[in-house]
C-alpha cells in the first residue's frame, strides 16, 4: 500500500546529505514551508546549494537556515530587501555564494530539469554581467543566452492539502515555485494542513501528482493572539 505519510518533520528530513541542492518553495514569505527549514536546520546537513526566489527575510525561515552557515551558495532572484540583512552580512563578508538568475530565468530553468530539457536559450540577460561567461546565439534577428536546467536533490515545499499517495493541492500564491521545484528533484518533501482521504481531491484541484512526492507531513495552522488561526499563505 502507497503511504507518504511521514511521522513527524524529523523522519521526512533524514535522508537530506550533507552537499545537497535544495529546492525551496516560496515567494517572499508567500508558500515558505517554514516548519520544513526549521526541521533542515536541525537535522544538521551542511555545504548545502539553496534554490529559492529570495534570500531570506528576517531573522527566520530561510535566513536562520542561512544564519547557520551551512549554506555554501544561494541561487536566487531577489537576494537584497529591506529585512534581507543576514544574506547581505554573509555574502559581504565572503561567505556565501550567489548566483543571480532573472525570475523567469529561475522558474524556466527549473521547469527545464522536470521535463528533462537538456539546455535552452532565452534572451533575458543578453549584454548584461548576468550573461558573462555563457553561449549566445543570434536566432531570427535576435540575441539569445544559453541557460542550462536547475537539478535539486530535494525540494521542499508546502501546500494546502494531500493524500497518502502525495498528491498535493495549494492556496491561492503559495503555490508559486512548489510545483515546479516539485518536478525538478530527486525526491520531494511537503508539509500539507489537511491530510484526506484517497479520492477526496478534485482532480482538477491536484497541482503536484504524487508521482512527484516522497513525503508529506501534517502541520498546524498558526493560532493567532486573537484565539483564532492565522490562515498562512
Amino acid at each position: 500500500m502507497i503511504n507518504k505519510i511521514a511521522a513527524s518533520i524529523a523522519e521526512a528530513l533524514s535522508g537530506v546529505q550533507d552537499g545537497a541542492t535544495v529546492l525551496i518553495g516560496g515567494f517572499g514569505t508567500a508558500g515558505i514551508p517554514n516548519e520544513l527549514i526549521d526541521g533542515l536546520i536541525a537535522q544538521g546537513a551542511r555545504d548545502l546549494t539553496v534554490v529559492n526566489n529570495n534570500a531570506g527575510n528576517g531573522d527566520q525561515g530561510l535566513a536562520a537556515l542561512l544564519k547557520t552557515g551551512r549554506v555554501r551558495k544561494i541561487i536566487c532572484s531577489f537576494p537584497r530587501q529591506t529585512d534581507s540583512w543576514v544574506f547581505d552580512e554573509l555574502y559581504r563578508s565572503g561567505k556565501l555564494e550567489l548566483e543571480l538568475v532573472p525570475q523567469g530565468n529561475l522558474a524556466e530553468r527549473l521547469r527545464a530539469a522536470g521535463a528533462g530539457i537538456g539546455a535552452f536559450f532565452c534572451p533575458t540577460a543578453y549584454g548584461t554581467e548576468l550573461a558573462k561567461g555563457k553561449e549566445t546565439r543570434e536566432i531570427d534577428g535576435r540575441q539569445y543566452v544559453l541557460e542550462y536546467p536547475i537539478h535539486g536533490d530535494v525540494a521542499l515545499v508546502k501546500a494546502e492539502k494531500g493524500d497518502r499517495w502525495g498528491n498535493l493541492s495549494y492556496r491561492m500564491s503559495a503555490r508559486n515555485f512548489g510545483p515546479v521545484m516539485a518536478t525538478a528533484a530527486k525526491q520531494t518533501l511537503a508539509t500539507v494542513h489537511e491530510i484526506v482521504e484517497l479520492g477526496a481531491l478534485d482532480p482538477e484541484s491536484i497541482v503536484t501528482p504524487g508521482i512527484y512526492v516522497s513525503k508529506i507531513v501534517r502541520i498546524p495552522r498558526v493560532a493567532t493572539q486573537a484565539g483564532g488561526f492565522k490562515q498562512a499563505a
